[in-house]
């Protein structure tokens, strides 16, 4: 996964404790962790496409959130700066080199170990279990939404809401 998904994640919580009625641009919310604007702003249009954020241009322009911390899980924001895919993507290489897979006898079936045999139709051992993890995963992340993450944030640090609009405030 890529640093943009905790750079979305940490501008997100930033922009609730900001508030709904001033957009921030990229820039200024870069340089509250002193990231690279440029990049980050990659991260926040994929939030605004995704309907997480919402942008507006001009000088008075940049980023606000689109809808409640409690409406945003940790997996719309991975899967808005990540895009869709499956972090594992098996090539089939069990069907390559002296090692390949062959068709199945026929009282083995798909009860086949990784790299032994299991056939052109069995699924592989490997993608299998990946599969399992991944979906665990993403299920775990769907359940998780940003207002707990703000909440736990506030626990840890809470002054940090507070120093953010004094920071731009000043600015």
């Amino acid at each position: 996964m890529s640093e943009g998904v905790e750079w979305a994640l940490h501008s997100c919580v930033n922009l609730a404790w900001i508030g709904p009625d001033r957009a921030v641009s990229a820039a200024r919310l870069a340089a509250w962790h002193e990231l690279p604007a440029a990049y980050l702003n990659k991260q926040l249009q994929a939030l605004a496409r995704a309907g997480i954020l919402t942008s507006s241009p001009g000088p008075r322009g940049g980023f606000r959130l689109a809808r409640p911390l409690a409406a945003i899980s940790l997996m719309d924001v991975v899967a808005a700066v990540e895009g869709p895919e499956e972090a594992f993507r098996c090539a089939e290489i069990r069907q390559q080199g002296p090692g390949a897979a062959q068709a199945p006898e026929p009282d083995q079936g798909a009860n086949q170990g990784v790299g032994q045999g299991g056939g052109q139709g069995a699924e592989c051992a490997i993608a299998h279990a990946m599969a399992r993890a991944e979906l665990a995963w993403r299920q775990a992340l769907a359940a998780q939404d940003l207002d707990g993450i703000r909440q736990q944030a506030e626990r840890q640090a809470p002054e940090a809401a507070e120093r953010l609009r004094a920071w731009l405030a000043e600015q």
